[in-house]
């Protein structure tokens, strides 16, 4: 199998890997303020980019790293580049001498991803910020994404932050920070991306990628305002997929079945692959807003605990699920179980 033919853990579905993004919505704040930490000389070590899924944490990061690693400004748009730059191309290639992605890796041999970023990948780290820049900018590391260290990865990294190295920037894209050490957390600038409003980006949907005014508007919405969530759903089936979720958890702790046959009977057939991933994706999701609601009521600490707890477990399932290509259905049917033994706590 070619390289490109490898499926990147870093890649969103049937979207351009990151580092083949150019353009960035709604983060002109967090460009702004990269753009004065690089003018002012003094770029901390660490950074620590997080935010929700699909709202471009990882096209952030390329649009930095193009910068620090020498690729000429384009315009006044915030650190952007051109694409025919050839410090872009060679980003692109994964072939910039100054440029390391710690990712999970594609083991050829199982033909699988693995489900987290193993030490070895990690120790990579050490090694390449022990160099000199080939140039007169920086080395630049990205981890993609840090919520899936492990333990021993976790701590090989952290000795890297624990010595910073010369003119060496090491930028962390995190889902979860809660999962990271805090001894990770603590040596990192942290910047997070918030979603843009979800009419804002609609207009984005409709403006920039030609998408008709009903689609925008499911595809915005159902991704909370995040523009890279809201193109990757806007290609699939979405919309009636969060209704038969919505209908199977309406009565928790009691479950629909009717409507968890429906999406697992779905998932199964032919061309149904998105809907696993989907649906997963929504669970979390829905997980996490229950979470923080049960935060915000008074005596309802016990019920939060048990919906980040429930998140967490979704998401490793998730994880496992496609590093260890478990059955659709045994897989979706674990996931609403998931869900129903959270609410039994309420």
């Amino acid at each position: 199998m070619s390289d490109d033919e490898r499926p990147e853990a870093d890649r969103e579905g049937g979207l351009p890997h990151p580092r083949r993004v150019y353009e960035l919505f709604g983060q002109d704040k967090a460009l702004e303020d990269a753009q004065a930490a690089i003018d002012s000389g003094r770029m901390h070590h660490a950074w620590m980019i997080s935010g929700p899924k699909g709202v471009g944490k990882a096209s952030f990061a390329y649009r930095l790293a193009r910068r620090l690693l020498g690729a000429q400004a384009q315009g006044e748009d915030g650190l952007a580049s051109a694409p025919d730059d050839p410090v872009c191309r060679r980003l692109e290639a994964l072939s910039h001498p100054d440029f390391l992605l710690i990712r999970r890796p594609y083991n050829d041999k199982t033909g699988k991803l693995k489900g987290e970023i193993p030490v070895e990948e990690a120790r990579r780290a050490p090694e390449f910020f022990s160099k000199s820049a080939s140039g007169k900018g920086w080395r630049v590391c990205i981890v993609d994404s840090a919520d899936e260290l492990n333990t021993n990865s976790a701590n090989a990294l952290l000795k890297t932050l624990e010595e910073p190295p010369k003119r060496g920037i090491l930028i962390l894209i995190v889902n979860t920070p809660g999962r990271l050490l805090p001894t990770i957390r603590s040596r990192c600038r942290r910047l997070i991306l918030r979603a843009p409003s979800i009419e804002a980006t609609t207009q984005w949907l409709i403006e920039t990628h030609a998408m008709n005014v009903d689609d925008a508007q499911r595809a915005a919405a159902l991704a909370n305002g995040a523009p890279g969530r809201a193109l990757a759903l806007a290609e699939t089936d979405a919309p009636s997929i969060k209704a038969t979720i919505d209908a199977a958890l309406e009565s928790l702790p009691r479950l629909d079945r009717g409507a968890i046959a429906q999406i697992t009977s779905a998932a199964g057939r032919k061309g149904g692959e998105q809907i696993k991933p989907i649906t997963l994706d929504f669970l979390i999701a829905n997980a996490q807003d229950r979470a923080r609601a049960m935060a915000l009521q008074s005596g309802g600490a016990d019920q939060a605990g048990a919906w980040v707890d429930a998140a967490d477990r979704l998401t490793r399932l998730a994880r496992e699920s496609e590093t260890l290509y478990l059955d659709a259905k045994q897989t979706l049917y674990a996931a609403f179980s998931l869900m129903q033994d959270a609410a039994r706590t309420e």
